[in-house]
């Protein structure tokens, strides 16, 4: 890795990023789509140097493979389920998990080192200096470097279910696969393996906006309701990915922007509130160790 420092050169636009203070919420699909979307300034920029001031993350980061990134070009970016794909033109890249307080962000000129900065990224983009930071307190993220090939058939992503927001992820698809399971529907909906990025916001308001008990077993479900599932699933993702994310002490642009989806909640977070829908109360329940919010009512 090379280390030092050097000049940051032209305005940067502004991105967004992930931050926890007081809270363990990892960071969901609509989340990590912002990350995506705020650094795509990236794209087509040479990567010139890495700094690696700490690397011992969630799994130890490899320096070496780090250092032979230098030189190449950055491919359109991209996302795969919670993780944040940042490729090169000529093969290989990184793989990013923000864990429980990752911040991806661009610095701006003369912005000081926080303590917790440990990895930097120098790029030349049409005579700009860009230096791309990775902020961790806790160090549960992950960066993982991949020096030639497809990232998205690395193992992390290989055996991953479809993405809520694509094609795949349809009423068959859902009814066939969960016709003979007994496990709760909330439980499914974050189970990586049946659909990926749908965490337990997210989860909670699909389910409110479909009318469904978060207890009730998947082979219960219907062909019909599992295509108003579907559809909620993707209304909700849609309408936090529009408003930058959801701010619950944790989310926040690098300008200090939060995300606001957080207006729109209707069942997470709103125990003992009426029912935007029906006026009744809504409970907060666990399920496999995760808060779960519901209306007693009309969700059945």
């Amino acid at each position: 890795a090379v280390t030092g420092s050097g000049a940051v050169y032209g305005e940067l636009p502004r991105t967004h990023s992930f931050r926890v203070t007081g809270s363990c919420r990892l960071p969901e699909l609509p989340e990590v789509e912002t990350v995506r979307r705020g650094l795509r300034p990236l794209e087509g920029a040479t990567m010139e140097r890495i700094i690696v001031r700490k690397c011992q993350l969630r799994r130890r980061v490899s320096v070496a493979a780090l250092h032979n990134l230098a030189g190449g070009v950055v491919a359109p970016l991209g996302r795969r389920a919670k993780y944040l794909l940042i490729p090169m033109v000529n093969g290989g890249g990184m793989i990013i998990h923000l864990g429980m307080s990752g911040r991806l962000f661009m610095a701006n000129p003369g912005d000081p080192l926080d303590p917790h900065d440990h990895l930097s990224w120098w790029l030349k983009q049409r005579g700009a200096t860009i230096e791309l930071r990775f902020r961790d307190p806790r160090r549960f993220g992950s960066v993982t470097v991949l020096q030639q090939g497809d990232l998205r058939k690395h193992p992390l992503l290989a055996n991953l279910g479809p993405e809520p927001l694509g094609n795949e992820f349809t009423a068959d698809y859902a009814f066939a696969r969960s016709k003979r399971s007994r496990r709760p529907i909330k439980n499914a909906l974050m189970d990586a393996r049946f659909v990926v990025g749908i965490g337990n916001i997210y989860a909670s308001e699909a389910l409110w906006r479909a009318q469904i008990n978060p207890k009730t077993a998947v082979c219960r479900i219907s062909r019909r309701r599992w295509g108003k599932l579907v559809w909620a699933v993707q209304d909700v993702l849609d309408r936090a990915v529009s408003d930058g994310g959801t701010t619950l002490n944790d989310f926040f642009g690098a300008s200090g922007d939060p995300g606001y989806f957080q207006t729109r909640l209707r069942a997470y977070g709103q125990r003992g509130e009426p029912c935007h829908r029906c006026g009744s109360m809504i409970r907060r329940i666990s399920q496999a160790g995760r808060a779960t919010y519901y209306c007693v009512s009309c969700q059945h």
